[in-house]
């Protein structure tokens, strides 16, 4: 009996033993048995490493890039009036529509002129009396019957009469209210039949094409503006679109606030499209064209305040912090950072980060 107890137990911890054995590998070797095809799979898979990104390059180069001064600045009307009367009077004529072009000379308001009309009338029959008189008092010297003081007393007669005529007449074209330019009408405050004193507020007149813009730019630039230079404007009510202009003033004087100098461009307005006191910010571009790296606006990866490009070395990607200056045309200028001939990715940037192998695309790869 104790002989076959014995025998059990052997046979019980050989089968034990057995079962370790077996499973053991498994354990240490991801559930594998030692020898078996997948053990040596992470041993391959690192030494694969990460895949090469596929990446388009782009070789730095330098191209002109047009200097400019950034300001802000507003547009005014080339020119600009109220419209009073001069004289106190009755609105007898409104000669225009609100928001109409007119021409200079325009008659645009009449006043109730028969008083005034009728001092003309008797002022012109005053002089042409003393014009007769003086006609004939010419005769009567020549043929001696008068004397010359006579003579010049009647051409003197005739001569304030003629003063007074021109008076008369003055004061009754005093009572037309004419554009003293081309430009467009505005929204009148007065109507027909109004009694209006001198002085009084009418209607106002804007000459709208061309546009003046006013800035102001930090004195320090004082040495790189004259007149003549050509600026662009852009305005946030019109977003997609760019206008251009000519400096035809600057400030003698230093704005001692604010250390600056105000400038003055006019911009053409053939449409009618910009408006006297829109907001505009203003790139006023200087002579010479300065020879710039620059990169596509594509290449630039901001991340927070500051901008990066990757460049490629050994045919890793390699993160580069550069200093940007100004844009122009979906080009950026670089400032720091980057050297002439540095091949930078311009396409699949948002796939890298610092180290990563990359591919280059077969045709950006056979134009380095």
């Amino acid at each position: 009996m104790q002989k076959s107890s014995l025998v059990s137990a052997v046979v019980v911890a050989l089968a034990v033993g057995a079962g370790a054995g077996y499973f053991s590998p498994r354990l240490f070797n991801g559930g594998a048995p030692a020898g078996a095809p997948g053990a040596a799979a992470p041993d391959e898979a690192k030494a694969k490493g990460p895949q090469a990104v596929l990446v388009e390059v782009q070789k730095v180069a330098r191209k002109p890039f047009e200097r400019g001064i950034t300001a802000v600045g507003s547009l005014r009307s080339y020119e600009s009036v109220t419209l009073r009367p001069e004289v106190a009077g009755r609105i007898s004529e409104i000669r225009f529509t609100e928001g109409q072009r007119v021409e200079k000379g325009h008659v645009l308001i009449r006043l109730d002129d028969s008083v005034p009309r009728a001092e003309f009338e008797q002022a012109r029959a005053n002089f042409t009396l003393a014009k007769s008189n003086y006609d004939r008092s010419i005769e009567l010297q020549q043929k001696g019957f008068i004397s010359k003081q006579a003579k010049d007393e009647a051409d003197n007669a005739m001569k304030v009469q003629q003063a007074a005529m021109v008076l008369a007449q003055v004061r009754l074209d005093k009572n037309d209210i004419r554009a003293p330019f081309g430009g467009v009408i505005g929204l009148r405050n007065v109507s027909v039949g109004d009694y209006v004193g001198a002085g009084q507020d009418l209607v106002a007149l804007e000459a709208i094409d061309p546009l003046k813009v006013d800035f102001r730019i930090p004195e320090i630039y004082l040495s790189q503006i004259r007149t003549g230079q050509t600026l662009q404007i852009a305005l946030d009510a019109m977003p997609d679109k760019a206008f251009g202009g000519t400096v035809y003033a600057i400030s003698p004087v230093i704005d001692t606030g604010g250390r600056s100098i105000v400038m003055r461009a006019q911009v053409k307005n053939p449409g009618g499209q910009l408006r006297p006191g829109m907001f505009t910010r203003v790139k006023l571009l200087l002579d010479t064209p300065a020879q710039a790296l620059a990169v596509p606006e594509a290449a630039l990866v901001p991340v927070g305040d500051n901008q990066f490009v990757y460049r490629v070395q050994n045919g890793r990607a390699e993160r580069v912090q550069v200093e940007v200056g100004q844009r122009r045309e979906a080009m950026v200028e670089i400032v720091s950072g980057l050297a002439e001939d540095d091949v930078i990715v311009v396409a699949g940037a948002q796939k890298l980060r610092d180290g990563v192998p990359v591919k280059l695309a077969g045709a950006t790869a056979s134009a380095l």
